[in-house]
């Protein structure tokens, strides 16, 4: 006998029977899932977020550690040449950066909506796009090496420096994609814990091997690299041994090579904001590294790998924060639970102003202080102190703007997250760094990135403003 059409709506939209599908969908998940599903949201951004946090402040310091060993241990040159081939580097991390945040936000969405199918193949994919990356990589970054350098800024001895740093770093780009890549699936499981002892097990021989490699290598930059190559070589075994192992929540095919179209296209859509903020952030670097090189000194150039270096230190907890945002908004919206969704955004970006708040009050106060960490024996001019308390002055808006570039993916809302990192670089920052520092000088360098980052700001608070609106309106009354 048909059913009623009155009773056929009833029976859609009785949230008795919704809440109890969505318990009987919960029970079949890992306990770490139930709770980002289920669970008090404060409580599951601490249990996500610490280890998270700690694991970006581990990953981070190995940049940090490049500085204090090289500035210590072989010259003042060595560390500026350093700062100038790093940003080159951080291209392996793009293409890492665009797998993992591509592919976890899909992984993220996939288990909420349990979509076992797409988690089986993933990894084929991953193993692909990691290979393909860094052939096309490697080759012509190894080549032209020393060309890369020139156009970052690069003169005399500093330029010999850094292409003997990048060549060396750039051998290991294979490990740096993929090593990052799997880390950044196994946190989009919510696999925190696991992922933060990984990169500190990654740290450890970091650390341990960098004195000894710059010794080996005759007190060297590239004995700096070596040991963070030696670093990520681990990183990746150590995701190798998680997934071949079965301790993922998903069965995979972990060995597989094959990609699936669709699970690509998904990655690459997904990863395209955290990509294109990468490498923007290299062209960032190469117009500020020539802006230096041209209207400055070796000084300033080493004045600002120092700060750069602290500003990206600093960055790190809010790095970590994203990341624990990222399984926590993907699962909830694959679920179809989008005011948790919502709350998620908010409840993150403010406890990442909580924490940035003390360190952000100490640089403001201690800037001659932090920056001698790193440049040793060095009297700073009131001028350099007021560029460093001026291009700090950002890290306030940063956990606002660092949450909406994972959130709004974890929501299928990536294009909005793309188009203002473009606008970011190529139509602000690009073109007011060309002209302003010709004008005036260096210091106009931080008050300009300064400037540029208070307007982005207010940008992304007008986009998650409408994109949660958005979501608010698909929460069904009885949620």
């Amino acid at each position: 006998m048909p059913t009623p059409i009155g009773k056929q709506v009833q029976q859609r939209t009785n949230p008795a029977k919704k809440d109890t599908r969505r318990k009987i969908q919960f029970q079949h998940m890992d306990k770490q899932q139930q709770t980002i599903l289920q669970g008090h949201l404060p409580k599951v951004m601490w249990q996500m977020s610490w280890p998270a946090v700690l694991a970006m402040v581990l990953y981070g310091m190995n940049n940090f550690l490049d500085g204090i060993f090289v500035g210590h241990m072989i010259s003042k040159n060595a560390l500026a040449a350093v700062g100038i081939a790093y940003p080159l580097a951080q291209f392996a991390q793009g293409l890492g950066s665009l797998i993992g945040t591509g592919l976890g936000a899909a992984l993220s969405i996939w288990i909420g909506a349990k979509d076992l199918g797409k988690l089986y193949k993933a990894l084929g994919s991953v193993n692909f796009l990691s290979l393909l990356f860094a052939i096309i990589l490697t080759i012509p970054a190894y080549i032209f090496a020393d060309k890369l350098v020139y156009l970052m800024g690069g003169r005399g001895e500093i330029a010999s420096l850094a292409t003997e740093y990048f060549q060396v770093t750039v051998l290991g780009s294979f490990f740096w994609i993929n090593g990052l890549s799997l880390n950044m699936m196994i946190r989009a499981e919510g696999k925190m814990k696991t992922a933060a002892w990984m990169i500190a097990v990654g740290l450890i021989v970091d650390v341990a091997l960098k004195p000894v490699l710059i010794k080996a290598f005759g007190n060297s930059v590239s004995g700096a690299a070596w040991a963070t190559n030696a670093a990520m070589i681990v990183y990746t075994l150590l995701g190798i041994w998680y997934y071949s192992t079965g301790r993922s929540s998903f069965k995979t095919k972990f060995w597989s090579l094959i990609p699936d179209k669709a699970i690509i296209k998904e990655t690459l859509a997904l990863g395209m904001p955290a990509f294109i903020m990468m490498v923007m952030i290299v062209i960032q670097n190469v117009v500020v590294f020539n802006a230096l090189s041209k209207y400055g000194k070796a000084d300033d150039i080493t004045f600002y790998t120092a700060v750069n270096r602290f500003y990206i230190l600093l960055n790190t907890p809010i790095w970590g924060m994203m990341r624990a945002l990222q399984p926590v908004s993907g699962m909830n919206y694959g679920a179809e639970q989008y005011d948790r969704v919502n709350k998620s955004y908010l409840l993150f970006s403010f406890t990442g102003l909580a924490i940035l708040l003390p360190f952000w009050i100490l640089v403001m106060l201690y800037p001659s202080g932090v920056l001698s960490v790193m440049i040793p024996d060095e009297v700073f001019t009131v001028t350099q102190l007021l560029d460093f308390r001026i291009y700090m002055s950002v890290l306030l808006t940063l956990p606002f703007i660092f949450m909406a570039m994972v959130w709004l993916p974890s929501i299928k809302e990536a294009r909005p997250a793309s188009m203002i990192s473009i606008l970011r670089q190529a139509a602000l920052y690009l073109p007011i760094m060309l002209i302003i520092p010709a004008y005036y000088d260096v210091s106009s360098i931080y008050w300009a990135s300064a400037l540029i980052d208070w307007f982005i700001f207010l940008l992304v608070l007008f986009t998650i403003r409408k994109s949660r609106r958005k979501l608010n309106r698909r929460i069904p009354a009885f949620d």
